[in-house]
């Protein structure tokens, strides 16, 4: 048994399908936009360090060097990301041991990069060390906090860690020491995303539901007018075609064929009605005719011979016309039902039996659905000597069961019981093997309910028939 999950319909398939392959495409979108941003913040967070080091000996008295213009420094390199959360003091100082431990992890990406730009502007780099860190755990921004409290809370709010980059120039017998906050990545560029996917999301869902609603609403229309197909009441005027070309197309095959099969279903009925009439009269002729046969014996086994005949064609016909029903299906009590058909065998003396079942209802045509019973349980009889007839309930389906005490069926042939003359016995009497038609019958009458005919040994031996149809 296959199971499906999520939407069965092809509209929803599609949608969700759809869906998945949008979502799975904003979120690469979304993933390169981040990372380009966060590329972004990489680039500001060294030019400010860059920034820093450049013009922090002037800050500060340092070494003699070419004076840049704090105009020209801020075209070159931008300013410090962000507000000031690293009080300006710590922004830029120098040390004699270098701040950085030894086993601290360091960005060695930020540094080869950091040394590149250090590199194009002329600075002679000796060491170079930059390591992340949180804020409250670098010793120089947890004093300085402790002194200053009032810039606790901006730390927090603007990053909880730190940048330290630590550069010995060559020949420099001190390190000069950048810190600089790590900004957050925007939450702005995170909102826009989502606000982004979300309209994407909504209108293009609306535009491809609408598009797909003209394809399958035709679609639907026509799967349920091909399952009328001749029951009655099915409407007698053809499919509007509607929808692209191509559904067009379809309906207007539909219509062709429907009109076809309602053509040979009306000559078959023509056919059928023609073939009881002309076989039913010579053999009543003949029934009448042998009454003149002065030999009972003879005249007996003849007339036996005539009524086989006319019940074979009985059931011929009968089987002919499933589905072709004059009045539509009514709702029934089955509990009812089965027990009006289990007295009229009780009235002949036969040894049939109702077990006490729920009373359930369903949309079934009474007369066939009595002859179906009627075949299970002349069956039963038939060759189990007696038939003990349930009605239940079992997951939404009504269950009419058959159960006997005779030998059973081969396990081999349970499948070909039902098809048609094929009889538990080789003979071919009625009162023993019968014509091979009543379990064809019963499972016809089943399925043109949407129902089926269920045959199983029961363990402790005899067959099982079972009536399912649903509710």
């Amino acid at each position: 048994m296959t199971t499906h999950f999520g939407p069965r319909s092809l509209l929803g398939q599609t949608m969700l399908a759809l869906a998945v392959a949008l979502l799975g495409a904003q979120a690469i979108y979304a993933t390169l936009l981040y990372r380009a941003a966060d590329e972004r913040r990489e680039v500001a967070l060294l030019n400010a360090a860059a920034f820093e080091l450049i013009s922090g000996p002037y800050r500060t008295a340092g070494p003699p060097g070419r004076r840049l213009p704090g105009a020209e420094l801020r075209n070159r390199f931008g300013t410090s990301p962000g507000p000031r959360a690293v009080p300006r003091p710590l922004r830029y100082r120098l040390s004699a041991a270098a701040p950085i431990a030894a086993d601290e992890h360091r960005s060695r990406q930020r540094e080869a990069q950091l040394g590149e730009v250090l590199a194009r502007q002329g600075i002679a780099v000796g060491e170079l060390k930059i390591v992340e860190r949180p804020a409250l755990r670098d010793p120089e921004v947890a004093a300085a906090l402790v002194r200053a409290p009032r810039w606790r809370e901006r730390v927090l709010e603007v990053s909880p860690h730190v940048l330290v980059v630590a550069l010995k120039r060559s020949g420099a017998g001190v390190w000069e020491v950048v810190r600089l906050p790590v900004p957050r990545m925007d939450r702005g560029v995170i909102t826009s995303l989502l606000v982004q996917t979300l309209i994407l999301f909504a209108v293009l869902m609306a535009i491809l539901y609408g598009v797909l609603r003209r394809l399958t609403g035709p679609l639907a229309i026509l799967t349920r007018r091909t399952a009328e197909i001749a029951r009655p009441g099915a409407p007698a005027e053809p499919l509007a075609p509607q929808g692209p070309d191509d559904v067009r197309q379809l309906i207007a095959a539909h219509n062709a064929m429907e009109a076809r099969i309602g053509a040979m279903l009306a000559e078959k009925d023509v056919m059928l009605g023609a073939i009881g009439h002309d076989l039913k009269t010579p053999l009543a002729a003949l029934r009448v005719r042998i009454e003149s046969v002065e030999d009972d014996a003879q005249r007996s086994r003849m007339a036996a011979t005539i009524e086989d005949i006319t019940r074979t064609l009985d059931e011929i016909l009968e089987l002919a016309r499933i589905g072709r029903a004059a009045n539509p299906p009514e709702r029934a009590a089955i509990l009812a039902l089965a027990d009006s058909v289990v007295e009229e065998f009780e009235d002949m003396g036969e040894p049939v039996e109702l077990a006490d079942g729920p009373r359930v209802s369903a949309r079934v045509h009474v007369t066939w659905l009595k002859r179906a019973l009627r075949n299970l349980i002349s069956n039963a009889l038939r060759y189990g000597g007696n038939a003990r007839v349930t009605v239940l309930e079992e997951r939404g389906e009504v269950v009419l069961r058959v159960d006997d005490d005779g030998p059973g069926i081969p396990a081999d042939r349970i499948d070909a019981m039902t098809e048609p003359f094929v009889r538990g016995e080789a003979s071919r009497s009625r009162a023993t093997g019968g014509t091979g038609l009543g379990l064809t019958l019963a499972r016809a009458i089943a399925e043109e309910r949407g129902g089926r005919l269920v045959l199983a040994n029961r363990p402790e031996g005899g067959l099982r028939a079972e009536l399912r149809f649903p509710r």
